[in-house]
């Protein structure tokens, strides 16, 4: 489904985190992610993945900083939007709206205090303060049906939710706002297999239903290659190749994606090489996951 149209374009975006010495964490990256599309970033941990995907939705925090490049958000009415230069009232209109953003370890970024009802009426108060309650318990309730999970646990706290369920809300509360990009960093670390497959498979649904693009981030570059459309190998805070799921599968050009490939064992034949055994997509027909 995805159209050839891009919705967000960084250019030479350089973020360095100015302590003693000064580390560059990502180096002239460029990227463009079309509308629709799910576009995958690889590589292994302390490379830059996380701190490029702040930086594309403006999140960076000190001491980090943006030093030099430009973002650029293509919106759906037509309009392109300068992200590094919106601040105040226009960035806060921006986030999660536009672009929202499931971070790493999200099923412990719930409020433990606070139900969940709570937490996505908070996403409403500050973004459409002129919804009415009835309103806000509507969507709430739209959300949850749509990531698979009952309604009424809107009246529930974090800790009587399991992990799969956690991370559902998380994703929920992402697509509160109709953004037009998600990005997700790391979306099924610490949960088993069979819960992994359910949340990539809501995914996969969500992004067929409301035609939102996603910036995948993980070291897992086998699940990539079986859910991506595009895949970016990041390296050392560079971006060293750039391909269809299918290129980078069939005929990796750097040594690093073939080492990255590599360093997962089939589960048939020598266990120095990756093979597919199967798709996630076609897995998407599949039982439903026990994370309820």
């Amino acid at each position: 489904m995805t159209a050839e149209q891009a919705v967000l374009t960084a250019r030479d975006v350089s973020i360095e985190y100015e302590v003693d010495p000064p580390v560059l964490a990502v180096r002239n990256v460029s990227l463009t992610l079309n509308r629709g599309e799910i576009l995958g970033l690889a590589g292994e941990s302390g490379c830059g993945k996380t701190t490029l995907a702040y930086g594309l939705n403006r999140l960076l925090k000190a001491p980090a900083l943006m030093t030099s490049g430009e973002i650029v958000f293509h919106d759906r009415s037509g309009t392109d939007i300068d992200v590094v230069g919106l601040g105040g009232d226009g960035l806060r209109a921006f986030r999660w709206d536009k672009i929202s953003m499931v971070f790493q370890g999200a099923m412990n970024s719930l409020n433990p205090v606070i139900t969940v009802r709570a937490q996505i009426f908070d996403i409403f108060d500050t973004h459409r303060p002129g919804m009415s309650r009835r309103e806000k318990q509507s969507r709430a309730e739209e959300l949850l049906t749509m990531v698979g999970v009952d309604p009424r646990r809107l009246s529930s706290f974090p800790h009587e939710l399991s992990g799969g369920m956690r991370q559902r809300m998380m994703i929920a509360m992402a697509l509160a706002l109709d953004p037009q990009v998600m990005i997700m960093d790391e979306p099924t670390t610490a949960l088993d297999v069979v819960v992994q497959r359910g949340i990539i498979r809501e995914i996969m649904r969500l992004r067929e239903k409301l035609g939102f693009a996603v910036i995948f981030i993980t070291h897992d570059l086998p699940m990539l290659i079986e859910i991506c459309d595009r895949i970016a190998v990041m390296r050392e805070g560079r971006i060293v190749e750039q391909g269809t799921a299918a290129e980078i599968y069939r005929d990796p050009q750097h040594e690093y994606t073939r080492t990255l490939l590599a360093s997962f064992p089939s589960l048939k034949g020598d266990r120095g090489g990756f093979v597919r055994t199967g798709s996630t997509r076609a897995a998407a027909g599949g039982e439903d996951d026990h994370d309820r």
